[in-house]
């Protein structure tokens, strides 16, 4: 045998132990409620190796991880809507690998409507036993209300779990000032959305912080805050972090000085925006907390010069897969797919959470090792024309690379918000940029480019966006064929004709069937 060999032998020896086989697949829903609680298994982890779980090998993370899964999978099985989901797939027993485990069918928020909204079919303990959360999601696309069921118990274990990682390996390097630290969060507008209980549930558990559930703030009440002495973090929305220097026009230099860390919500903050922030905040550090409906805390942006997020070891599996729903390698985009590791009672495996992520090379010590990955924008943020799906993301790209060299307007710079809109009837694809001064940009940008200029922008632009299944269809040709019209629109700041979801957030594609 070699060391790796012995290695993963005594890693998976290792969580055998921890999770006996007894405790492996229970037999009865009673039995489930007596399971001890796999925050338990963390922490007995740490003891037995004498090294905090967090900072274990990746081989024995690994190997506890997937001995939950079995254990999961035992779980759901117990659930007869989860029974007949997983036998229909095939899947009959725990899976003997990770292969297998990637043969368990993803789930939707479709999916996540039927198991646990109505009759909530899929909790494996019933509802009526009480100790539950039931939280809403505040920014669905699709305007229908979606819901997850959590057991108290294991909510707390995780935002126990998270809180302490986020003191340990994120704000404790960017709050070193003097006590009192302030952490504050500026979501929900009612407390039943995910993004006001379950991040704010993380938050109020960073240890060491004195934590304030703001909610939507005035300009008053951020400068009553702000007054405090001590130096503070503040998390909301992507839309929320940037309006924070119109918030706090009246802040004063020694207030302004105080702000260490903005941490904003899913997605990424425009270069403008961070512009703005680290001009009016001399000392602020710009963070991503990436969170959603089933999973108070997917990932985490440890160092602000790199654009990684860093999972909470022991929180959820998170998976980046293709197509097929199998493990994409480093370096490649696929969907992000999450399934909640603190779930015996109301377990949702495999999980698709809308957004694209880059897997990057796993955090190995010393200290903290973890997983990472990065953002690439969101599922829904591709581009039809015609047959070919363009990836938003990179067509945006590609036309801010190519205005910028023609009329040294760079939209990073320049546009606070920006929004395609795809109307696929009339083929019109737009590209609105809200900035300063609509006019004299649009004139600027009109006199660069002529009077053709705005077509060859996009034709040009858009092959470098198709995806690696439609690159042969990349030329300008093909793109000129689709029948296809291209406008570039500059508007004021604010304007409605960028469209916001009901709780402020701006989607970079905005489609019209």
């Amino acid at each position: 045998m070699t060391m790796t060999e012995l290695d993963i032998a005594a890693s998976a020896e290792l969580a055998a132990r921890l999770i006996p086989e007894e405790e492996l697949r229970p037999r009865s829903v009673d039995d489930v409620t007596r399971l001890p609680s796999f925050s338990e298994k963390l922490e007995e982890c740490g003891r037995l190796t004498g090294t905090p779980y967090c900072e274990s090998p990746l081989g024995l993370q690994n190997a506890l991880v997937f001995r939950r899964l079995q254990q999961l999978v035992g779980i759901a099985l117990l659930n007869p809507l989860w029974r007949e989901r997983l036998h229909y797939f095939g899947i009959r027993d725990a899976p003997a690998d990770m292969s297998e485990w990637e043969r368990i069918p993803l789930s939707d928020k479709t999916v996540q409507r039927d198991m646990f909204m109505g009759p909530r079919a899929g909790m494996v303990v019933p509802l009526d036993r009480g100790g539950f959360e039931v939280v809403a999601s505040g920014g669905t696309g699709d305007g229908m209300p979606l819901e997850i069921v959590y057991s108290l118990r294991e909510l707390r274990d995780t935002y126990r779990i998270a809180g302490a990682f986020m003191g340990a390996y994120q704000l404790g390097r960017y709050l070193r000032g003097p006590a009192p630290r302030w952490l504050f969060t500026t979501l929900a507008d009612y407390q039943m959305w995910s993004s006001g209980t379950m991040v704010g549930g993380v938050l109020s558990q960073v240890p060491g912080v004195n934590y304030i559930g703001a909610g939507p703030v005035s300009a008053p009440v951020l400068e009553h805050m702000f007054s405090y002495p001590g130096h503070k973090a503040l998390m909301g929305i992507t839309a929320s972090i940037a309006l924070l220097p119109e918030l706090g026009a009246g802040l004063t230099p020694q207030a302004r000085a105080s702000f260490r860390v903005a941490m904003y919500g899913s997605g990424s903050l425009p270069q403008r925006k961070r512009d703005e922030l680290q001009a009016f905040f001399p000392n602020v550090s710009i963070l991503s907390y990436f969170a959603a409906t089933q999973a108070e805390c997917v990932g985490l942006q440890l160092d602000h010069a790199s654009p990684a997020l860093s999972a909470v070891p022991g929180l959820h599996l998170v998976e980046i897969v293709d197509e097929h729903g199998r493990a994409v390698a480093e370096g490649e985009e696929g969907e992000l797919v999450v399934t909640r590791l603190h779930a015996d009672e109301a377990p949702l495996l495999r999980l698709k959470l809308g957004d694209r992520m880059i897997r990057r090379p796993a955090l190995d010590g010393p200290g903290l090792r973890t997983e990472r990955f990065e953002f690439a924008g969101r599922t829904a943020d591709v581009l039809h024309l015609n047959d070919s799906q363009y990836s938003a993301t990179l067509a945006y790209a590609a036309l801010r690379a190519r205005l910028r060299s023609a009329s040294g307007v760079d939209l990073d710079l320049a546009a606070h918000e920006v929004q395609f809109h795809n109307h696929r009837e009339d083929r019109t694809l737009t590209l609105l940029a809200a900035v300063d001064d609509a006019e004299g940009t649009t004139a600027a940008v009109e006199r660069a480019l002529g009077a053709s200029g705005t077509r060859r922008l996009f034709t040009q632009a858009l092959p470098s966006s198709l995806s690696l299944f439609n690159d042969r269809e990349a030329n300008a040709v093909a793109i000129e064929q689709t029948g296809y019209e291209f406008r570039l629109v500059f508007v004021p700041p604010s304007s409605p004709q960028i469209e916001r979801t009901t709780v402020g957030k701006t989607p970079l594609v905005r489609d019209r069937g």
